[in-house]
This record gives structure tokens, C-alpha cells and sequence, in this order.
């Protein structure tokens, strides 16, 4: 059926009850397609086959072996490698062919200017130097007029002085990685007496898409998301797709639905002309010509069908809620029919006493209805026992089933809409998953939704790689999956646990007025801790290691290090450069004493579950996750050719499987959570599980592609971003008061890591001092006296020194991340906005959870608006105001110090004995606060100066009680000096 032609009828969907035992699903059980691990007979072990020499000592590689807890159940494919009991010794030398090959570094490090990275170290040291000489000589010069100004000042800039250093120390390695696709492609996909049939080896790669709420996050944005993710440029045998529905709605089930069917049609289309970018919303968008380098005849017309059919799939998938809504009242109508019959014909029966029968209920619940007559097992329109959002079934649904391992192509010729011939038609398999949710459990979020499809997915694919991705970043650059996966095939790529992309953001104004792209920390934080231990994690746009996630320890390999001169193993980043010989010195087994310790079955079940199916999964995706067996790479490294086995068809016993460990009662007594997956207990868990990787001892590394390989969406209102700030520092400030402190790591955290980590921790705690610095120049200028007795010329070149420090720290920061100095301007203005308003709230939560118990709820934010006034506008977001008390501390700050200036200014001039000095120092000192206060101002006013009401009352109370508390502090003056004269 074509896509346009009418809305598809959806099949029954697999589900358990509430007790988790019983299951349902169509009769048909064949369309399912289950991902048996493609490893010899499906189960890794014991067997050693022994490599030939290669211009040094031979070296043994074990690889999988014999059937185990994986039963395939069938035999072998004739185009599987045959690695059983197979020797390959120096006499078969001419015939037979390695089992290892030589490859090319998949990355590489492109080196920073040395001139830039050295003047910008010494500047770093210039400002240490500078500081500590200034708050010396601050302390050694107080101010006894004011000493109440003095000590306050003399506190704040000791404590900026230690954050700025927090902050800082860890940019000392500032390193870019590139990488190599064109090598990955000769080395895992191309001719090799291996691999004849030049099937991939390329590993699998299972895909995470998360939502949670159908009305803030719009199902058309995800499915745009999904139909990125199905066409891109990796093998589609190796791909799969999960969409982690939280909400369990029928509006996000159904539009992924209609997703998977207009893919049919999306994916080849973009495999024939190249498609860029892969988001149909996005690529129909583009204000460049869509024709440039496009060569083929048939383009145009192509791209007018599939431009047309969009726009239908975009019709049918906005009016889901309420065709659903409608289909659902004409069925309830009729079962409300059907009651008051049931219920008429028991009154007959009662009253002429034939039999006597419970009372029907005359009143049937208000359903929400599939398209196949049946009842929706998730959430309903109207909640009910066991249809809420807090309270349904498991839910799985294979929307696209894995597809078979040779290119099926499709059909062309005279008469067609669309002309695939020689197009590959197969698309990555596509699985809807909403988990049980039950009343009085603990579901922990996203986190809890993140586990599930770890759970699930180890059943039904168990790719050995995991990249989750909100439902609103979508894949921009379609060729991205293959950098990440370079990174993790490389040379000692065993060790990395994951590989975090940059996030980029779209619909942004262009002035980016509340630093919604956050590029200082994309592109200065984040690429300087990539020359430490690896950047952190942040939340998506992320691939991992399914080993690291399931809380293993990295493989320990004995490698030869260079030490750069004058650094610390614990303190700063070595070299790692391995030996040959020591790749080939000694045997080598596929579970050495290592592995048996880190693969334990019997500790394994007890951290995973009871489970059989997912503990016989965590050995074979370990093998698959690691890098080839060649000369140079590691000595764990699987044969090539390992993975280019056929899949097997799914039966039903996995399917249930996988609904089951998608229970709520799953996790009881087990480590997800705590040591297994994503860790619980924090709002901002994407840091917690990224930071337990780095303190077992695991790499990770930032890909920065280009293009992009991510874009999505950011709040542009001032009252969003705020909210997102402020669930940012809560979590920042849950993970200071927990275990997860940076103080309490390990060992095996470098000693820069550990710092940029505490900094995490810290530096919502900046707002306190931040609001009390802000506050000074009022005082200063309504005092008369200043945070220094006299501006001295040593006062005016320590401060003079600092900021010019500074000043060039930012340009070379500038120079070697590649953003504009206007970005990091921005940052800095934000950086004051957010430590006055959501920074603080974030500390007072913080410590109220601590000391109070009391939790923190936060609400999803919104992924698109309507809220402008004009709606052709694409930024009318940011005009848009929406009051909250977040904004009251800037606010205050804003009307205070401008007070302050004109009564400071109206003081001296009208003063008999004016002090200059201190009115100019206050002044300058309230002006900056001012400027960087700016961007908020500009924020309240809306657009074209239209300010709020609410804004004019907040001022006039502000000002009224500052006038007030000002006259009170005269009088009180004014009293103490009458008493003192008498």
C-alpha cells in the first residue's frame, strides 16, 4: 500500500499484564526477526587458533567456538567463516590467508598551533601569578573606612579566583581529533580472503530515541528524528532503531507507524541522490538551492513526488489526535450501547426471577481505541486504572523488521512514480518500546527508560554499540556514525567507553541572546578535556560501549608509555604508543584471568537479573565491540570476518523475553541503576554515568564532524532557558552532596579529570558570591566609600593586568576552538544571569533535599512554541515573556544599581567636598553589572520595547522598598549622631 493512499492499520502489539506473566500478541508470530549475535555458532569460547609468523614471535588468538546458552538452532551459512579447530601454521603459509590484517590509524590527532597553546599557557600562569599577588595585596590593604565592604569583596574575589581556576587548570591539553572513513571502510569493508562476499564487519549499532510527553514533544519532531536515523549512511543490516515512549501515547505510537511506512519511500530516495541532510522537515527546508550537484535526470521529479508525499505524512501525523480521538468516541459509543443493552436485558432477567447475575456496569470506561478495534494497553485520553501515565503495561512493537543480509533492489521502468532500480530497499529494523509503569514504584525518569531499552535491545539485537539521542537532535550528517564508530575500532579502541558528538542547535536567533548554543562549553570545555581523559558526558548525541554501560572495567593491557616531560602519570595525559612485541610475545586466550573475572556468569546474574537470555548476551557483545586482530592494534582484538554472519528469524520466546525485562519489577534486587546502565539519584544522570566510566579507568573521546552530525533544538524564551539552567545546577548540585563527588574518585581518574568534575560540582555555589558582588556597587555608591580606600596606581595596574589576562586568554581560546569572540561574550553575560537567578534556586533545592528531604520535580521543556504573536516569525519565541520568580533577584540587581548610579552622580555634584574617586570606581563598577545584565533587560522588554505590566509592578515595589529601607538607615544615622553630641 503506498503511503498516501490512506492511514495504515496498525497490528496487535505484544504487551504483558500487569502481573508480567501472561502475553499477547497477533497469531502471526513470523513477522518477527530476532538478532542473534552473527559470532561462530553464536557463542564465544575456548577454542585458540594460533596466527603464523609475521616477521616476529606467532601469537594466539582465541575466537568464538562451540554452541553455549545461545541455541541458533540451525546450521552454519555457507558464506560464515569457519572458525573452528582452525590452525594456520608456517607450511600452509602459501595457501591459507591471515586471520589478522594490517590497518590504517581510523584517527588522529591534528595537532594546535604550539605558539598558540604556549602563549596561552604562559597567559595562564601570567593571571595565576597576577591573582595571587592581588588578593595579597588586598588582604594587606584594608579598607577602614568601609571594613564591612572590604572583607565582603576580599571573600568574593578569593572565591572567584578559585572557581576561575577550577575552570581553567583543566584547558591546559587542548587537542582536536579527526578521523579517517575511508580507512575504516578498506579495513572492515572491503575484498578479503575473509570476507569474499564483501559483507561488512563493521559492528552493530543499536539506536536510542527517548520522549516522554506527545504535547511538548510533537511527534513530528521525532518522527523526523527516526526517518534521519533510518537512512543514514551505515549498513543496514547492522543498524537498529528503539523509540523509548514514556508516556505510552497513542499518538506517538501511531505517527511511528506512519514513519516506518513513509520510509519505504524516504530511505532509498536519499541513498539515490545523496540526500543532505536526512531530516525531511530540514532538507525541504533549505534556503539553498536543493538542485546544486545534482546530476540525474529524474531528481526533480523525485523530489516533487516525495516532497508531496511528506507533506501528506505531515497532515496525517498532525491530525493523529484527533482522528484518534474521534475513532475512539464512535467505538465508545457503541460499547456504551452495548452496556445499557447488557444492563437491560439483566433487569428483564431479574424481574421475571430466572436467574440471578451480577449487575452490569452501565456506564463503560472511556477507551482509547487502536485501529484495529482493540483496546490501546498504554495511556488513554482519559486515565484510568491501568491506562494512566503512571500506571500501564509493557509495550513492544516491531514496526520494521530486521532486515536480511542481502541488498534487496527495488523496481524501476516506464511508468513509475519513482524509479529505484539498483537502490538497496531494506531499512534498519525499527522497534516502538514503552516499559511497565506500576504504582509504588520508582521509575527514576529517563534514566529508568534509558535501562529499559539497554534491557531490551541486548534481547532483540544486542549491537555491541548504543547511541541514544533525545527525540529532537536528529542526524545532520549522515556519514557520523561511521566517525564514532572509528573511534571505538581503532588502535587500543577497547578501552574507549564512549564518544561524544557536540551538540548544535537549530531555530536559534541570531544574536544568540541567552547563549543557547552554549559553544564555550561544546567547544572549549569539552575539546580541552579530550586531551586529559575524555570529555563528559552530556546527554545525548552519544556512542557507547554496551560493556561500559553494563559497569565492566576496561580491558587491562600492559602498554609501553612516553612520558612527556615534567608531568605525573596522576596529574596530565601521556602518550600511549604499544610495543609489538608485546602484541606477539606471549599466548593469547579469548577468556584470559581477566575476563573470567570481569565476565563472571554467576556475578553477572546477579548484577543483570534473572534473565538468562540478557546474562548469555553481555560475553558475545564484548567480542563484537572489540577492534580487529591486527598487527598493531590491541592483543584482545577479535578475527576479521567475525561479524559478517547471517541473522536468524526471531521466535516467540524472545519476544516475550524482551517484554519481560521491560517490567517494573525487573530491577528489584539487582545493580541497575546503581552499578548497571544509567545511574539513578540525579536530574542530571547523563554526568553521573559518564563520570562512573571515567573513575573505572575508561577513555572517551569528542568527534566533531563536519557537518554536523547532530542538530536539534534549544529553548530560545528567556523564561525556558532559565528552567533549563536551573534543572542543570540542580544536578550539579545533587551530584556535590553525593557519592558521585569528584573528592571521593578512584585512582584511576586523572588528576586534571577530577577537577573538571569537582568544577561540576562547584560552580552553582559561584551564585552565591555572585549575587553578593552584584550587590557592592550599590552599596559602595550609596555609602560613598569603595571596596578599596583609595584607588592607588598598584591597585589600578593588579586590575589592570587581570583583565588584560583575561582579555587574552579569551582571544587565543577564540583561535584555537575556532568560535567568535561575540559567542564567548554572550557566554560571559550569561554566565551572570544564570548565577544570580537559577544558580541560587539551585543551591537552596539543593540543600533542602540534603537537610529536608524534600525532592525536585521538573518538567519536560517544550521542543516547539506557538506562543508569538506572529507566527511567520521564526524567533517569536524570544519575544515571547512568561513571568517566574527566577527573574526577581536580576531584576532587583538591574533597578539597584541603576539607582544607585544617578543618586551617587546627583551626591558628588551637589557635594561641598566631592570624592571623585569612589564615584567613579562605584560607577564603573555598576556598569558592569550592568552590561552584562544587558541581554536579560533586553529579554523583559519583549518585543519593540512593549515591557509587561508585570515588569512596571516589580520595579515600583522594588524601588519603594529600597527608598524605604534607604530613609531608615538616614534616620538611624541622623538619631546616633544627635545621641552622641548629647
Amino acid at each position: 500500500m503506498m503511503y498516501g493512499e490512506s492511514p495504515i492499520r496498525l497490528p496487535r502489539i505484544s504487551h504483558v499484564s500487569n502481573s508480567g506473566s501472561d502475553f499477547g500478541c497477533s497469531s502471526d508470530h513470523t513477522s518477527y526477526i530476532v538478532h542473534i549475535p552473527p559470532t561462530p555458532d553464536n557463542n564465544p569460547a575456548q577454542v585458540s587458533i594460533v596466527l603464523r609468523e609475521f616477521d616476529f614471535n606467532p601469537a594466539s588468538v582465541l575466537v568464538p567456538s562451540a554452541p553455549g546458552d545461545i541455541d541458533s538452532g540451525s546450521s552454519r551459512k555457507d558464506n560464515e567463516p569457519d572458525l573452528t579447530d582452525v590452525r594456520i601454521s608456517e607450511e600452509e603459509e602459501e595457501d591459507d590467508t591471515l586471520l589478522y590484517k594490517i590497518s590504517h590509524p581510523l584517527t588522529r590527532i591534528v595537532k594546535i598551533s604550539p605558539i598558540i597553546i604556549a602563549l596561552y599557557r604562559i597567559l595562564i600562569v601570567v593571571r595565576v601569578v597576577s591573582l595571587v599577588l592581588f588578593l595579597f595585596w588586598r588582604i594587606r590593604n584594608p579598607n577602614n573606612k568601609a571594613i564591612w565592604l572590604w572583607l565582603l569583596s576580599v571573600i568574593c574575589e578569593i572565591w572567584f579566583a578559585f572557581s576561575w581556576l577550577l575552570d581553567q587548570i583543566p584547558k591546559l591539553f587542548p587537542v582536536n581529533h579527526a578521523t579517517d572513513i575511508e580507512a575504516l571502510k578498506a579495513t572492515f569493508e572491503s575484498p578479503d580472503p575473509n570476507n569474499l562476499t564483501v559483507k561488512s564487519d563493521l559492528p552493530g549499532i543499536d539506536v536510542f530515541v527517548s520522549t516522554a510527553d506527545a504535547e511538548k514533544e510533537p511527534p513530528l519532531v521525532t518522527a523526523n528524528t527516526i526517518l534521519s536515523i533510518l537512512s543514514v549512511d551505515y549498513p543496514v543490516e547492522k543498524l537498529s532503531c528503539y523509540i523509548s515512549d514514556d508516556g505510552g501515547s497513542l499518538v506517538t505510537f501511531e505517527a511511528m507507524a506512519e514513519a516506518a511506512s513513509f520510509a519505504k519511500i524516504w530511505v532509498p530516495f536519499c541513498r539515490k541522490h545523496r540526500i543532505e541532510p536526512r531530516n525531511p522537515e530540514s532538507y525541504f527546508g533549505l534556503k539553498r538551492d536543493p538542485y546544486k550537484d545534482k546530476v540525474r535526470h529524474d531528481f526533480v521529479r523525485e523530489r516533487r513526488y516525495v516532497k508531496r508525499g511528506y507533506e501528506e505524512f505531515k497532515v496525517r501525523v498532525n491530525a493523529l489526535p484527533h482522528s484518534i480521538r474521534r475513532r475512539s468516541d464512535a467505538y465508545n459509543s457503541k460499547e456504551e450501547i452495548k452496556a445499557l443493552e447488557k444492563w437491560k436485558h439483566w433487569k428483564v432477567k431479574v424481574e421475571e426471577d430466572q436467574v440471578k447475575e451480577p449487575r452490569p456496569a452501565l456506564v463503560a470506561p472511556k477507551a482509547t481505541w487502536m485501529s484495529d478495534g482493540t483496546h490501546w494497553p498504554g495511556t488513554w485520553a482519559v486515565p484510568c486504572p491501568h491506562h494512566s501515565r503512571g500506571d500501564h503495561v509493557s509495550i513492544i512493537q516491531v514496526l520494521l523488521d530486521p532486515p536480511g543480509d542481502e541488498p534487496v533492489e527495488g523496481k524501476g521502468g516506464e511508468g513509475r512514480a519513482l524509479d529505484f532500480e539498483g537502490v538497496d530497499m531494506r531499512l534498519p529494523m525499527l522497534v516502538y518500546v514503552s516499559r511497565e509503569k506500576r504504582p509504588g514504584y520508582d521509575h527514576n525518569k529517563k534514566a529508568g527508560a534509558m535501562n529499559a531499552l539497554v534491557r531490551a535491545s541486548a534481547i532483540m539485537s544486542n549491537g555491541p554499540f548504543i547511541l541514544n539521542l533525545d527525540c529532537d537532535h536528529y542526524v545532520y550528517n549522515s556519514r557520523a556514525f561511521r566517525d564514532g564508530i572509528c573511534f571505538m575500532m581503532d588502535h587500543d579502541g577497547d578501552h574507549v567507553s564512549y564518544v561524544q558528538f557536540p551538540q548544535r542547535f537549530e531555530g536559534i536567533d541570531p544574536s544568540d541572546r541567552y547563549a543557547n548554543n552554549n559553544t564555550v562549553f561544546f567547544d572549549i570545555n569539552l575539546r580541552a578535556l579530550d586531551g586529559i581523559q575524555g570529555p563528559m558526558y552530556v546527554g545525548t548525541g552519544c556512542l557507547f560501549r554496551r560493556t561500559a554501560l553494563y559497569g565492566f572495567n576496561p580491558p587491562d593491557v600492559f602498554v609501553v608509555e612516553e612520558v612527556q616531560s615534567g608531568c605525573c602519570d596522576c596529574c596530565f595525559p601521556r602518550i600511549k604508543k604499544r610495543s609489538r612485541a608485546t602484541v606477539a610475545s606471549e599466548p593469547e586466550h579469548y577468556i584470559d584471568d581477566e575476563d573470567e573475572d570481569r565476565f563472571d556468569i554467576g556475578l553477572i546474574r546477579k548484577q543483570f537479573g534473572s534473565s538468562s537470555m540478557l546474562v548469555s548476551s553481555v560475553k558475545v557483545a564484548e567480542f563484537q565491540g572489540r577492534p580487529l586482530a591486527t598487527v598493531y592494534s590491541s592483543r584482545r582484538g577479535r578475527p576479521p570476518g567475525s561479524l559478517t554472519g547471517s541473522r536468524e528469524p526471531l521466535d516467540f520466546a524472545t519476544v516475550n523475553e524482551a517484554v519481560n525485562v521491560i517490567s517494573c519489577w525487573y530491577e528489584d534486587k539487582t545493580e541497575w541503576g546503581f552499578n548497571v546502565g544509567w545511574i539513578y539519584g540525579s536530574v542530571t544522570e547523563d554526568v553521573v554515568t559518564g563520570f562512573r566510566m571515567h573513575e573505572k579507568g575508561w577513555r572517551s573521546f569528542y568527534c566533531v564532524t563536519e557537518p554536523d552530525a547532530f542538530r536539534g533544538t534549544a529553548p530560545i524564551n528567556l523564561t525556558d532557558r532559565l528552567h533549563q539552567v536551573l534543572r542543570w545546577a540542580t544536578g550539579s548540585v545533587e551530584i556535590f552532596f553525593s557519592r558521585n563527588n569528584a573528592i571521593f574518585a578512584g585512582p584511576k581518574l586523572k588528576l586534571l579529570q577530577r577537577i573538571a568534575y569537582l568544577n561540576v560540582g562547584i560552580y552553582p555555589f559561584t551564585s552565591i558570591f555572585i549575587l553578593t558582588y552584584c550587590f557592592l556597587p550599590p552599596l559602595s555608591l550609596f555609602s560613598g566609600h569603595f571596596v578599596v580606600e583609595t584607588l592607588t596606581g598598584s591597585f589600578l595596574i593588579y586590575l589592570l593586568i587581570i583583565t588584560l589576562s583575561l582579555c587574552g586568554l579569551a582571544v587565543l581560546e577564540v583561535k584555537w576552538s575556532g568560535i567568535s569572540l561575540e559567542e564567548w561574550w554572550r557566554n560571559e553575560q550569561f554566565w551572570l544571569i544564570g548565577g544570580t537567578s537559577a544558580h541560587l534556586v539551585a543551591v537552596l533545592q539543593g540543600i533542602l533535599k540534603v537537610i529536608a528531604g524534600i525532592e525536585i520535580s521538573f518538567t519536560l521543556t517544550a521542543k516547539s512554541s506557538t506562543g508569538g504573536d506572529d507566527e511567520d516569525d521564526e524567533f517569536a519565541d524570544l519575544y515571547l515573556f512568561k513571568w517566574t520568580a527566577l527573574m526577581i533577584p536580576p531584576l532587583t540587581i538591574i533597578i539597584l544599581n541603576i539607582v544607585a548610579i544617578l543618586f551617587a552622580v546627583c551626591r558628588t555634584v551637589f557635594s561641598e567636598n566631592p570624592q571623585w574617586s569612589n564615584l567613579l570606581g562605584g560607577t564603573f563598577f555598576a556598569s558592569w553589572v550592568l552590561l552584562h545584565m544587558y541581554p536579560f533587560a533586553k529579554g523583559l522588554m519583549g518585543r519593540g520595547g512593549r515591557t509587561p505590566t508585570i515588569v512596571y509592578v516589580w520595579s515600583g515595589l522594588i524601588a519603594i522598598c529600597l527608598s524605604l529601607l534607604y530613609i531608615t538607615i538616614k534616620n538611624s544615622e541622623i538619631d546616633g549622631g544627635w545621641f552622641m553630641l548629647a
